[in-house]
């Protein structure tokens, strides 16, 4: 068995004006650094093995502090970055219910709404070989995983055998910097919340 934290990064100034980030590259504000740097004083204790990040700077910002605290190198992997949100990405919700109005009640519903980009299910495509392989790489290890709220609702959404909308509906927004703890066994993921 491997045990994943899987970060969500730490705010950027996007995510303070609930602004859809995507694969754009804001770096960490203020608030979002000190959060990291919270997270790694709770984490202090925590033997990790390595640190995966997704390659956007938010996330890697967020696992250089860890790293620097933890004393464990950090590996960047592309395959970890937040879902692309195509035509949505730098837009508010206001904006884009404004000039988007059927496709955000679609998105609203469940669906993914945005045009270009990926979908929930392409997004999972692209996640989970990617932790499967990090999980094979650390056996029996501790392996800190930093990536986006996206991510990790897509994950949560896999563990609990539901899609992305349903998890969307039925668990509170995923906080900057929480830690979402999976292991996974032969290949199966499986939540320890």
């Amino acid at each position: 068995m491997t045990e994943l934290l899987i970060v969500r990064h730490g705010e950027t100034d996007w995510n303070a004006e609930l602004r859809f980030q995507g694969h754009a590259d804001p770096p960490l504000n203020e608030t979002g650094r000190a959060q990291a740097r919270e997270l790694a004083a709770e984490l202090a204790r925590t033997v990790a093995d390595a640190i995966y990040s997704s390659d956007l700077v938010r996330a890697r910002e967020t696992a250089e502090i860890l790293s620097e605290r933890l004393e464990v190198p950090v590996t960047t992997l592309s395959e970890l970055r937040e879902i692309d949100v195509g035509s949505w990405q730098g837009l508010t919700r206001d904006e884009i219910e404004t000039a988007f109005p059927g496709a955000y009640r679609s998105w609203r519903a469940g669906a993914t709404g945005w045009a270009g980009g990926e979908t929930y299910d392409e997004l999972r495509a692209r996640i989970l070989p990617a932790l499967e392989r990090i999980a094979d790489a650390h056996p029996g290890g501790s392996v800190i995983v930093v990536g986006h709220g996206g991510t990790i609702r897509t994950l949560r959404a896999h563990v609990a055998g539901s899609t992305v909308a349903e998890h969307r509906r039925s668990l509170p927004p995923i906080a900057n910097c929480e830690v979402f703890r999976l292991d996974v066994v032969d290949a199966a993921f499986r939540g320890t919340e």
